[in-house]
């Protein structure tokens, strides 16, 4: 009988032992769950300002127009760091520029120091030049051709045009379709001489200035340098183009 009682007082005592473990538990779980999420949130904030901080400086010192949104990527629920004791530092790890997608090192310098890359995203809008209908490749663009219209350049890896004096009056290097976003990629100097054109050449030294006409072997725009043959001579020179139906070329 002594030993039977023995046995379930050492049962029942196992069990109360049992029992106030899962209470430890339980008081002890929830509380590191507060931590961590804490922690999170500290983690999000400190990046959410600084992200915000850096991108409007950014914008300021380059004067750039348009408006930004900055967003904070999600952490790992799995994720357990210690309580920092003192405020969080937070830098631009990668890219150079707060525009797009960037990530963003946070680090807690107290006693138990830990780092975090933090993934984020800056979208920026801008006024940019798209194209209003279909433009087929070799098109000089109209001013109807083309508007202003508000994109999120962040996103835009070919580039983008500001200005519509940029793009009127130039000529397209492949084919755009409606609503498409114009970039320098697309464009190219429309010819201000043609294959074949009659051209006036013209020659100027420190004391004689010459003209003589001359053909076009190829076209160009302002700027160019194209072939064109001596009416007279039959020579083939290098020559400038300095405007429509006018070359010039060096002695």
């Amino acid at each position: 009988m002594n030993l039977y009682t023995a046995f379930s007082w050492r049962i029942a005592k196992l069990q109360q032992l049992f029992l106030q473990a899962i209470l430890l538990c339980l008081l002890i779980t929830p509380a590191l769950c507060i931590s961590a999420e804490s922690t999170q949130q500290q983690i999000i904030g400190t990046s959410q300002a600084f992200l915000e901080e850096i991108t409007s400086q950014y914008l300021a010192d380059n004067t750039i127009t348009g408006r930004h949104s900055v967003t904070i990527g999600r952490l790992d629920p799995r994720l357990r760091l210690p309580a920092c004791s003192i405020p969080l530092q937070a830098s631009l790890e990668s890219p150079a520029q707060p525009v797009g997608r960037v990530t963003i090192r946070v680090r807690c310098d107290s006693n138990a120091p830990w780092t975090i890359f933090v993934p984020g995203h800056v979208n920026l809008y801008r006024e940019v030049a798209i194209a209003l209908r279909s433009l087929p490749r070799n098109s000089v663009v109209q001013a109807a051709d083309v508007q202003l219209s508000e994109r999120d350049v962040s996103s835009l890896r070919q580039g983008y045009i500001l200005n519509l004096e940029n793009v009127i009056g130039q000529k397209t290097t492949r084919p755009m379709q409606p609503n498409q976003v114009v970039s320098a990629n697309y464009l190219k100097a429309a010819a201000a001489i043609n294959k074949g054109d009659e051209v006036v050449i013209s020659a100027q030294g420190s004391s004689m200035f010459v003209r003589m006409p001359g053909t076009a072997l190829e076209e160009g725009a302002i700027g160019q340098q194209i072939r064109v043959r001596n009416t007279r001579s039959k020579r083939i020179v290098h020559a400038r183009v300095t405007a429509p139906g006018q070359v010039e070329v060096a002695m």
